[in-house]
């Protein structure tokens, strides 16, 4: 699905408007139709139910802002080496083989049931990231035949998203890294 269209931006979108536009639809299929087709109007919003109830549950299982802020915290007051401990004992925790991936563009291969990643995340305190690191564990990955995956809790270029996008590299930001927060 494209990431600019109708769809796309619902979807990122808070789930109530999916139906607000569901509704309103269907309001002026009902006012537009003939009479004996006035039962076929609530089918004019109808997709926008179904990306209203996907929306929903993608935001229904999200974690708090409060919780994001929390794992934020926790991860900035972290070592290298606590941090990659916690990321190394979460992955194995969802299943997969960790192992120790020593170059400057990842730091972890993982390999699972969905097939081998590299991990970059030396980098998860930088404020904000350019293009070069991703560039690295991209040719890193393709060496190794794995998909890329990159964490940091900074922003990242309006270059390096692209070329992240481009390239089919999975960013780890905010609410995504709550998984990893080592639990007290």
């Amino acid at each position: 699905m494209a990431e600019r269209s109708l769809f796309a931006i619902l979807l990122r979108s808070r789930w109530w408007i999916s139906f607000v536009i569901a509704i309103v639809l269907s309001l002026i299929a009902s006012v537009m139709l003939p009479r004996e087709f006035a039962v076929l109007a609530p089918s004019a919003g109808f997709p926008f139910f179904v990306i209203g109830v996907i929306a929903a549950w993608k935001q229904l299982r999200a974690p708090s802002p409060a919780r994001v802020a929390r794992a934020r915290e926790v991860f900035v007051d972290m070592s290298w080496r606590d941090f990659s401990a916690a990321v190394e004992h979460a992955y194995k925790q969802q299943g997969y083989t960790v192992s120790r991936y020593a170059t400057d563009a990842a730091d972890f291969e993982i390999t699972g049931s969905d097939g081998k990643s590299l991990v970059a995340c030396k980098r998860w305190k930088a404020a904000g990231t350019g293009i070069e690191p991703l560039k690295a564990l991209n040719a890193a990955a393709q060496k190794a035949a794995a998909r890329p995956v990159y964490m940091t809790l900074g922003t990242l270029t309006a270059q390096a998203r692209a070329y992240a996008t481009d390239n089919n590299i999975v960013l780890l930001q905010d609410a995504e890294l709550v998984g990893f927060v080592p639990k007290s």
